[in-house]
């Protein structure tokens, strides 16, 4: 239960919390309204609310409902939990919350309730009906028994629907009989069993309809939605406008209703209650049979008597019931009079049939509906006799007037003139005894008695029903306006009744002179005397009901059988009967506990949004909606538990917040005195405080609000920290969980891992010590790890080029072969990868520089030095070499030219020159002339030094005395021209490197010698010995 309020209490505004939003959507309770006298302010806080979608008022306990003309999204399963088991205030209005504070007061309180569910044609009496069903079908504890109740409970009411409804022009489905369904609870809750009783259902319905009304839902259902071969045994067709009786009020169809829907709903619902096919087939032709009298036509002979003008209809009515056609025929064109031991038929006139026809179709009809209700009855039956408690619905007809009020409206009016007077006296009777309970003194209420119009209508010997009666048993002709002329006579100075003779000028223009007028409680309506006393006789001829006893259908043989006796004495009349089950059902519920929903109809054409005010007012005056809260209001408007009046408002007073610790009420007598209430504001009863004005609440709860939200920020700031502190605990100790878990598992590991590492190092050290043995198991790992830990070392330590002789390590010793191979095949593909991306001309520069390497390589001091230095193709250009010369060796190609320096062979004076290189020879250039040609032909060869100078003798083939010697010349780039003149003169042999002096030929016959040594400084002089002495620096050795 605590579980249930709380889930409930979530996002939705309880009694009091509401009062903070009453100027947008008006007061929950009427009983809170501060001008609670004035009609306009009651409608207009029913309005407020219906324009939210706020459909549901209480007047204390009383719900106030009205007719949205619309689905609302109030009715899920979800809103059924979060009503079960709520205090009745604890959350907005609902018919939910009423259904449920009535189920729990009657289990905690061990008695027997009613809820009285009343309102005008449309008002959504049925419709609150079913959501209260549907609520105990989902709240209440399910068993097996229960959910076998529950479902007839639910099912019972399309099959009472079908065949007690009907479109009126005020509702689509207008319920056209009185309903009270007991609910039977066992100690525990659970629903065990129910029963139904029913009220003056509308049998000229079945005849007659008025102008844009149907025929009960049955009819249309059966014809438009059954089942073809059903329909041909029963000798229907699928149209409505064959039929007289559905045709009556010309609206057979209907777009607002689906009648094949229905027919399929009906007929599984009777299943579902156990209705056994052969009753099923039964009732069908009940109602078939009563379609087919519809049909029965009469014409007159020429003797003015009824007689069949065609015999197929009958026929038919004949086979469904199950008698003999002559035998019918016979019960419907004349009466049996019975003189002593003589029969005698009397033939009937057409209108005589006509009404003999009409009245067994109606006879049949009421009666099939009664053995309807008791059949469901029999189905929701509990055998158990153990002591039940009871909840009562009474779905009954609300206060009608229409354009035309005739003998129905006049029992529907009475019937609500009796339920008025009870609801009255219920109400007074609650408060009275919750004042005495409380010790309230009890002040007495000023109301209207409507005892005075009860007593007009019922009153034996001299009320309207005991007059009519008279009327309907009084020999000779008795007529309708001889019951008004008698009614005027007895009640003419009545000031509730009023005829066209009896009324003043003003008042005659109102009424047809077959009118009679009585003033309601709800206001004056008007009825038409016409059909009044044929109504209320209500009478079956008895030769037609001896045909019926004989009928071989079991339920209009078991009808006509058990409610027909063999004595002569006249049945009562229909008012009569009604007053008497009024009275019955007036003893039901003042042996129980009342519950009240009132409902409205917010306009008249049904559309959703439209809240018609003249309309509501003239409902909420009839129904006695004001009249109600008058007496709620008589004292005191509000009362609450001291608990909960304390445990709400307790922040308002600091004696009283957080916890008070003494009695609730102790504490809420503090309370009101620190919020300022004057004495005659409120009175302190037993276990609840009383207030008398709304607007002491309103203030009350105003200043709640404003404390609500310092409160909210408060707590707020208090749970968060509890919260955050609750949280960081956690949190810490998880923490130290896992820093404890972690550490153990980083000290298994580090245990393991040093474990681990002490048998590698043993083993390293044994392998270490076995090294230079075979390979054992002691040594095997070291020596794999040698060879693993060189191969890595040497993996990141590889020469990057060719030239790199230095950087390979070096081997242990087990991988001194594996090395030089590894060397070896390293330097390959070194030499691949140089090879595979040089150009052409960096491959004609190698091959360049291998000749100059065979040449000189280990011979000459400066030649490691110009091993980097690149060769070029030229060192003069052809624009700088004069343009005589080249005129004259144009021939002759050049292939390469350099500045030298030339040494004269006598006196060795230096000159500078160009050497320029052809194809065929050498040329010494001094500008513009050529100082000596060398034919490559005569060069024998060429001298140079091992030092470091740049020093070159050519050696030239010299024959003749006149032929100049060989040529001494410096050149600062010796390599380069040794090797170009080498290649284009295919002189790589003739080079010379010469230790020592080197002696050259000044011309034929005559020698000199060039001496070479090295210093700190380099020179070229001639020495005193007449030789050419060639001073180099020393190289220093890499």
């Amino acid at each position: 239960m605590q579980g249930r309020k709380a889930r409930g209490g979530r996002g939705l505004l309880d009694m009091e919390g509401a009062l903070t939003a009453r100027d947008r959507v008006g007061i929950q309770d009427f009983v809170l309204l501060d001008t609670h006298t004035s009609e306009n302010a009651f409608l207009d806080n029913l309005k407020k609310r219906f324009n939210e979608d706020l459909i549901y008022t209480y007047i204390g306990t009383l719900l106030v409902s009205v007719n949205p003309y619309k689905q609302l999204d109030i009715y899920s399963k979800k809103q059924m939990d979060i009503y079960m088991g709520v205090n009745f205030f604890e959350l907005p209005p609902h018919i939910y919350a009423l259904a449920d504070n009535a189920y729990h007061t009657m289990l905690a309180e061990a008695n027997n309730h009613f809820i009285l569910i009343s309102g005008e044609s449309g008002a959504g009496k049925t419709e609150a009906s079913k959501k209260i069903l549907q609520y105990y079908a989902v709240s209440c504890p399910s068993v097996s028994p229960m959910d076998r109740v529950r479902d007839r409970m639910l099912l019972s009411n399309p099959v009472l629907e079908a065949f007690g409804n009907a479109k009126t022009l005020k509702n689509d489905n207008s319920s056209r009989f009185g309903k009270y369904m007991d609910i039977q609870f066992d100690i525990q809750g659970e629903a065990v069993g129910g029963h139904i009783l029913s009220y003056l259902l509308e049998k000229s319905r079945v005849v007659h309809q008025n102008q844009g009304e149907r025929n009960f839902h049955i009819f249309y259902q059966l014809v438009e939605g059954g089942e073809e071969d059903l329909l041909r045994q029963l000798g229907l067709e699928s149209n409505s406008q064959h039929y007289s009786y559905l045709v009556k009020g010309q609206c057979a169809n209907m777009t607002s209703v689906n009648d094949q829907n229905d027919w399929r709903t009906v007929r599984n619902a009777l299943s579902s209650i156990e209705f056994d096919n052969g009753d099923i087939q039964d009732l069908f032709g009940v109602i078939a049979s009563v379609l087919h009298l519809g049909n029965v036509q009469f014409e007159s002979d020429n003797k003015g008597n009824a007689k069949l003008n065609n015999s197929a209809e009958l026929r038919w009515v004949s086979t469904l019931l199950g008698v003999s056609v002559q035998v019918l025929q016979e019960g419907l064109t004349y009466r049996k009079i019975e003189a002593n031991t003589d029969e005698v038929l009397s033939p009937f006139t057409v209108d005589y049939a006509t009404y003999a026809r009409d009245a067994l179709a109606k006879a049949i009809y009421g009666r099939a509906f009664t053995w309807l209700v008791n059949k469901i009855n029999e189905s929701m039956e509990n055998k158990d006799l153990s002591r039940k408690t009871v909840i009562g619905l009474l779905d009954i007809y609300g206060f009608e007037v229409f354009y035309v009020n005739s003998f129905e409206q006049f029992c529907i009016n009475y019937c609500n003139e009796k339920l008025q007077q009870l609801f009255i006296q219920l109400t007074l009777k609650s408060e009275q005894e919750e004042y005495e309970a409380e010790g309230i003194g009890w002040e007495p209420v000023q109301f209207f008695n409507n005892k005075i119009i009860c007593d007009l209508v019922e009153e034996k010997h001299r009320g309207i029903i005991s007059l009519l009666d008279e009327e309907c048993l009084r020999p000779g002709e008795a007529t309708d306006l001889t019951f008004l002329e008698r009614l005027e006579e007895k009640m003419g100075s009545h000031p509730h009744f009023v005829t066209h003779k009896l009324a003043d000028k003003t008042t005659r223009k109102t009424l047809e002179r077959g009118d009679f007028r009585l003033l309601h409680y709800a206001g004056e309506v008007t009825y038409c005397v016409v059909g009044f006393l044929d109504k209320n006789n209500d009478l079956l001829y008895r030769n037609i009901k001896d045909v019926m006893r004989e009928s071989k259908n079991a339920i209009v043989r078991e009808c006509f059988a058990s409610m027909e006796s063999d004595n002569r004495r006249r049945p009562e009349t229909v008012a009569s009967q009604f007053k008497s089950s009024l009275v019955g059902l007036t003893d039901i519920l003042m042996s129980k506990e009342p519950w009240y929903v009132r409902c409205l109809k917010s306009n008249e054409s049904k559309q959703p949004g439209r809240f018609d005010d003249s309309l509501v007012l003239h409902q909420v005056k009839y129904l006695g909606l004001t009249e109600h809260l008058r007496v709620r209001r008589a004292g005191f408007a509000y009362r609450r538990r001291y608990e909960v009046f304390l445990q709400r408002y307790k922040p308002l007073c600091p004696a009283t917040w957080p916890h008070w610790k003494g009695l609730p009420a102790d504490g809420v007598e503090v309370l009101v005195r620190h919020l300022g209430y004057q004495p005659d504001e409120y009175k302190m009863g037993r276990t609840k405080i009383f207030i008398r004005h709304p607007r002491t609440l309103f203030a009350t709860e105003d200043a709640f609000e404003i404390c609500k939200n310092d409160l909210a920020s408060r707590i707020q700031a208090q749970y968060k920290g509890y919260r955050q502190k609750g949280e960081f605990r956690k949190q810490k100790e998880a923490a130290t969980k896992i820093e404890t878990c972690w550490r153990g598992v980083q000290a298994r590991k580090e245990k393991e891992r040093r474990q681990w590492a002490v048998k590698v190092i043993k083993k390293f050290i044994k392998g270490y010590m076995t090294r230079g043995e075979a390979k054992t198991t002691d040594n095997s790992e070291y020596l794999v790890f040698v060879r693993q830990s060189y191969l890595n070392r040497l993996k990141n330590n590889l020469p990057k080029t060719v030239l790199d002789k230095t950087t390979w390590l070096s081997p242990p010793p087990v991988l001194t072969e594996t090395s030089a191979i590894l060397r070896q095949i390293h330097m390959r593909l070194l030499v691949r990868k140089y090879v595979r991306g040089i150009t052409a001309q960096q491959k004609a520069q190698l091959q360049l520089k291998q000749i100059t390497s065979a040449i000189f390589k280990g011979k000459k001091d400066n030649y490691p030095q110009s091993i980097p230095q690149p060769f070029v193709e030229t060192r003069i250009s052809e624009e700088d070499i004069n343009i005589k010369v080249l005129q004259m060796i144009r021939h002759e190609r050049i292939k390469y030219s350099v500045p030298i320096v030339k040494y004269d062979r006598n006196g060795f004076k230096p000159r500078p020159r160009q050497l320029v290189l052809t194809q065929t020879a050498a040329y010494m250039v001094d500008d513009a002339k050529i100082k000596q040609r060398v034919i490559y032909t005569t060069l024998k060869s060429v001298s140079v030094s091992p030092l470091s100078d740049g020093i070159i003798i050519f050696h030239v083939a010299n024959e003749d005395v006149k032929q100049k010697g060989d040529l001494i010349m410096q050149c600062d780039h010796l390599f380069e021209l040794l090797t170009k003149l080498s290649v284009v003169a295919n002189k790589q042999n003739a080079i010379k490197v010469v230790q020592g002096s080197i002696t050259f030929q000044i011309q034929a016959g005559k020698e000199g010698v060039v001496d070479f040594s090295s210093g700190s400084e380099s020179m070229v002089y001639k020495d005193r010995n007449g030789h050419l002495m060639v001073v180099s620096t020393r190289t220093r050795v890499r």
